[in-house]
């Protein structure tokens, strides 16, 4: 455990990504196993605990100090884990830490009736960092400025493996990932995921800012407003994932018997209604879906007022073939044909928009605003699918280019009625690829374009993801999207990224969207009209 708190401690104080990606693969590298596999999990929020939460850390707090100064101290340090470990009183004896695997052990074993004497008994077998360490990889969230992507892109350097392979194995195997290390370290057969239901990473698309494709070589389909999802049957057993590959399928229960055969598609998660493309379109607004989204139980009521199906665009693979390969017009018709074996009532496909050329595809584009779709993708009809954005394959032609998403960066308490909450938000885009070590720039300030309750769930972020504070203001780690709607851009000397944004608003939270898929200063740029 000694090992793993200096890496998590190095971590909090380091903000290059390169430095990093360097500390976790040495860790990975130099530690044994099981422990850098449970590690690992840590690090990628793969591991829960349900006896140890937040509240159970306040309790123990209360019963060992006062809780006058403990409520100033969480207040003043911001973070329940830091505070706690600080605060919490020298044990009699030496220290002993336990190794990873062991604290694992003795996590899960904990219930909600023993935890109360079994916490503290770990906690003081450590010394401050030691406890630190112990209670942010208890509480499920270690929120050190280290994604998941970032963690398993440190695995594929650590053992010099390709970050795609990692991803297609990650999703079907469970912490602390033995067959992973055997593969990437020991140089033993990759894990066998063939009959496991398991998430492959998606295909992304480019903004298409200025370019002009020749509709010979592209094909048009319609970028509806819903979230992206890949459904997956494999071994009698079906999943739905998030476009950063969380399992959501408890909270669309009714598709989980709707794939009768065993394939993996990908396509867009929306609510019956005819908001988008009205009656033709079939599918309600996005604020629909979003009574749906982030619920672990659903009543029949739910489901009977927004009932969930999948709009298809694509397939991975097809009763064990796998057809990423294969060319978007092969894929295509394999989807279509795919069609009259599945319902009706929880799929359909999306269908391709016809025009004889790129100009009237322009026209058919600028109506896409009328019909409440977001606008159009632009697909090569030759390309395969690979797993991330490939430049040339896939654009994205939103219906108004003033929305783009970009990535929380500071946060500053509002004033009058919001004097206790953060929310006036700091926000940049990448200055380039952010797998490649591209640094965010800030790009606007926005504190208007949520509801009461979104500012509650913001303020919780905030409070809970700060890395740094310069007086009133907080950084965050980094990790929350927000799509931002603004009139115009122009240059200015005043920003770092040597743009404004001219009356910046939140126009979505896109808590589902990872934080490297954020739009880049190039694309911002290319708004520019004056």
């Amino acid at each position: 455990m000694e090992e793993f708190a200096a890496l998590v401690d190095a971590l909090v104080y380091t903000r290059g990504r390169n430095e990093k990606l360097r500390l976790i693969a040495e860790y990975l590298r130099s530690t044994p196993d099981p422990d850098r596999g449970w590690a690992l999990a840590a690090l990628s929020d793969g591991l829960d605990f349900p006896a140890v939460k937040s509240s159970t850390i306040r309790n123990l707090m209360k019963d060992r100090v006062d809780p006058v100064l403990w409520t100033l101290s969480r207040d003043f340090v911001g973070d329940t884990a830091e505070t706690a470990s600080l605060l919490w009183p020298a044990p009699d004896s030496e220290p002993d830490p336990p190794g990873v695997s062991e604290t694992v052990e003795l996590l899960s074993a904990m219930t909600r009736k023993s935890v109360m004497v079994d916490l503290p008994n770990l906690l003081d077998r450590l010394d401050a960092s030691g406890r630190y360490a112990l209670l942010k990889l208890a509480t499920g969230g270690m929120r050190i400025g280290v994604s998941s992507r970032l963690a398993k892109t440190a695995f594929a350097q650590a053992f010099e493996v390709s970050v795609e392979q990692v991803e297609e194995y990650w999703h079907g195997l469970e912490p602390p990932y033995d067959p992973l290390f055997a593969w990437a370290a020991h140089g033993q057969a990759p894990p066998d995921i063939e009959n496991l239901p398991t998430f492959r990473p998606f295909m992304l698309a480019h903004p298409l800012e200025d370019t002009v494709v020749d509709l010979a070589d592209y094909a048009a389909e319609w970028k509806w407003d819903g979230i992206r999802v890949q459904l997956v049957r494999a071994g009698e057993e079906t999943r739905v994932y998030s476009r950063s590959g969380d399992d959501i399928s408890a909270t669309f229960p009714e598709l989980i018997d709707a794939l009768p055969f065993p394939a993996a598609l990908d396509g867009e998660l929306l609510v019956r209604g005819s908001a988008q493309g009205g009656e033709e379109g079939g599918a309600a607004s996005f604020n629909a879906l979003q009574q749906r989204l982030g619920r672990k139980t659903v009543s029949k009521k739910m489901l009977a007022e927004f009932p969930a199906f999948v709009r298809l665009y694509d397939a991975l693979l097809i009763e064990g073939e796998d057809v990423r390969e294969q060319p978007w017009t092969a894929r295509r018709l394999r989807l279509e044909a795919l069609m009259a074996r599945l319902p009706e009532s929880h799929f359909d496909i999306s269908s391709v928009v016809e025009a004889r050329d790129f100009d009237r595809l322009a026209e058919i584009r600028a109506g896409s605003r009328e019909d409440a779709i977001e606008g159009l993708m632009l697909k090569r009809r030759d390309s395969p699918y690979i797993a991330g954005r490939r430049v040339g394959y896939w654009y994205k032609w939103k219906r108004d280019p003033l929305l783009v998403d970009c990535v929380l960066m500071y946060a500053q308490r509002g004033s009058g009625k919001r004097s206790s909450f953060f929310s006036d938000y700091t926000f940049g885009c990448w200055d380039g690829d952010p797998d490649t070590g591209a640094d965010l720039l800030p790009v606007g300030k926005a504190y208007s374009g949520f509801t009461d309750e979104e500012l509650k769930k913001l303020d919780r972020h905030v409070r809970q993801n700060t890395v740094n504070r310069f007086g009133p203001v907080r950084e965050t780690d980094k990790s929350l999207v927000f799509e931002v709607a603004f009139d115009s851009v122009h240059e200015s000397k005043r920003h770092k990224s040597g743009l404004a944004m001219r009356f910046p608003r939140i126009h979505r939270i896109r808590w589902d969207k990872p934080p490297h898929e954020a739009d880049r200063i190039a694309a911002l740029r290319a708004l520019i009209r004056d």
